[in-house]
């Protein structure tokens, strides 16, 4: 049986609701952005127990702070449109005999919304799980306030990298870690990285399915291993308008405003596996009206140049300002 694990962020909707949830504050993207460097740059350095798309892990202390509620991220969540040709890729999926999955860094109120959207049930979604009114009243919260005024007046202007990984360092890791708010921001387990892997290995597990049954379809940093591994063991790993942290670790890159534009490759791989699906690609690669496919796109440095430039103009018609995040 053929199995679908898709990112949520980019392929499926184009919000990334936690910078939108955060932007309800004043400021807030602009400290948003702060955070998101600084989760690239652990994840590049590999900091050991830290994964890609902590950034929802690191955002929690500024949403108890401003007092952010799970009602503000659903109700953010409603203002999320989907990525046309989505709902047909997942229906056509369905009724292909695929199962279809969800592995997403997002907040469950987002992303049980979307999948909702997409006739996707709830036991198929892997989110992160979030309940913001456990946390009201704890200690701390006055040391979100002095980073947020360095945050916003050095680090944001200049935005140098030694600078954000030595400041923010300092908080989350520092002193934070000496008070209550410590502990929450200690609980919370962001789905990105390491453990999309694992999620996604839990599904196959679950459906009866071998890992080269599966395509994984994802568009950034936090998908990087999801991709490397299905790619590793003989699985399909697509990128859908993928930026650079996400394009070398895929076999095939779609640059598209429709999802559908990944379906040729996916029918491809239900009928004969991997092989088919690459040879699909092959037959297909090049840049059309509508959609661009590039076959292996980090075999080489001037091709995944090349690929890269092509996602970015797709990549920002589709998201807007989340395309410029990690």
């Amino acid at each position: 049986m053929p199995v679908a694990c898709f990112d949520l962020e980019g392929p499926l909707s184009p919000q990334d609701n936690a910078y939108e949830v955060l932007g309800l504050v004043p400021r807030g993207k602009e400290i948003f952005e702060v955070i998101s460097r600084y989760d690239d740059l652990l994840t590049l350095e590999g900091r050991e127990d830290y994964e890609p798309g902590d950034t929802l892990k690191l955002i929690v202390p500024f949403l108890i702070y401003h007092g952010i509620t799970e009602k503000d991220i659903e109700r953010v969540s409603k203002r999320a449109k989907i990525v046309e040709g989505a709902k047909e890729t997942v229906a056509h999926l369905r009724e292909k005999g695929w199962k279809v999955h969800i592995i997403s860094t997002s907040y469950q109120q987002h992303a049980h919304n979307i999948a909702a959207q997409l006739g996707v049930a709830k036991e198929d979604v892997a989110c992160t799980r979030l309940k913001l009114s456990r946390y009201r009243g704890v200690s701390g919260v006055e040391l979100v306030e002095e980073v947020e005024k360095v945050i916003l007046e050095r680090l944001y202007p200049r935005m140098r990298d030694e600078e954000i990984v030595s400041t923010l360092d300092d908080f989350f890791f520092g002193k934070l870690q000496r008070t209550e708010l410590g502990r929450v921001f200690n609980e919370v387990r962001v789905v990105g990285g390491q453990r999309k892997v694992e999620a996604m290995l839990r599904f196959l597990e679950r459906d009866g399915a071998a890992i080269d049954e599966c395509a994984a379809v994802g568009d950034s940093i936090t998908d990087f291993k999801m991709l490397k591994e299905v790619s590793r063991r003989g699985g399909m790993a697509v990128a859908f308008n993928g930026n650079e942290y996400c394009l070398p670790y895929c076999d095939v890159a779609v640059a598209s405003t429709k999802l559908s534009a990944v379906l040729p490759l996916l029918d491809a791989f239900a009928e004969g596996g991997r092989s088919a699906a690459l040879e699909r690609a092959r037959s297909l690669e090049g840049e059309g009206n509508e959609a661009a496919y590039t076959l292996f796109p980090g075999e080489s440095e001037a091709k995944l140049r090349r690929t890269l430039e092509v996602h970015r103009r797709f990549r920002a018609i589709v998201r807007g300002d989340a395309a410029k995040l990690g």
